[in-house]
């Protein structure tokens, strides 16, 4: 994967749904171009978002043991839209899970603002499949473990730890 579009998990029930939080700022480039004098995320980008959210929740329920691709988004609907500044909350639930692969319905809102909703077609791929060698790897919807970089943390309390 070549970009993240989540900047953490908020929740994480493992086999059932996550929570993913994306910060919209000014400081993202493509803002700069779309469009101009009103800028918003790309409804490209947002799917993304929702779909690395979807795609790390599928991936989880397997212990990673298949590579997560994005098959199909046979339904996708925009009714808002997200601005620098806004906090994007992308929010899935696991529909279906197979062997070959999974679906997830996610809704992605800005506070009490619905932004989208989608269904999102996931296949598997294992390790040891032929094909896999064909693919440039760097545009799975995840890799093994990105989980952990994503991992929610919890501040300290500001006491001495003495």
């Amino acid at each position: 994967m070549r970009w993240y579009w989540v900047d953490k998990f908020i929740e994480f029930n493992s086999g059932e749904s996550a929570k993913a939080v994306k910060n919209v700022s000014l400081a993202e480039e493509h803002l700069h171009d779309h469009f101009p004098g009103f800028p918003v995320m790309p409804a490209s980008l947002m799917i993304e978002g929702m779909a690395q959210t979807g795609g790390i929740l599928l991936g989880e329920k397997n212990d990673f043991q298949y590579n997560v691709i994005l098959a199909k988004v046979p339904k996708v609907e925009f009714h808002s839209w997200a601005c620098p500044g806004d906090q994007l909350i992308y929010s899935a639930t696991l529909e279906d899970a197979r062997e070959e692969g999974g679906s997830v319905k996610v809704v992605a809102t800005v506070e009490d603002r619905l932004v989208a909703e989608a269904e999102i077609v996931f296949v598997h791929l294992s390790s040891d499949d032929p094909q896999l060698s064909r693919i440039d790897q760097k545009n799975f919807v995840f890799k093994m473990n990105l989980l952990d970089i994503l991992t929610v943390g919890k501040a300290g309390t500001g006491e001495s730890a003495s």
